[in-house]
């Protein structure tokens, strides 16, 4: 349930699921990516697998997106469709939903 009372349903179609182990938050998303930082902390390059000091970013769009991460700072455990690791601020699990 979002603060506000009204329950999360996920949207029809979508690829992916990431839910954060912290506090239960639910993000669904059609597209991601692994964003590499430059030393200023300025977008550096868009990377397709997960790695150690990327960011995970769900549905980029031109100048918005729907969810950003910290940097990964360690990948605890990968499968087929799911990839659990942990950020400099928490953890998360993201389920490939439709593929």
């Amino acid at each position: 349930m979002s603060k506000l009372g009204q329950r999360k349903i996920p949207i029809s179609g979508a690829s992916y699921k990431l839910a954060r182990h912290d506090d239960g938050k639910i993000i669904y998303g059609d597209k991601i990516g692994w964003i590499g930082w430059n030393d200023d902390e300025t977008f550096k390059e868009l990377h397709q697998k997960p790695a150690v000091g990327l960011s995970l970013i769900i549905d980029p769009h031109r100048w918005d997106y729907t969810w950003l991460t910290t940097q990964v700072t360690d990948i605890i455990e990968q499968g087929d469709r799911y990839i659990i690791f942990q950020t400099k601020n928490s953890k998360y699990e993201l389920t490939w939903i439709d593929k």
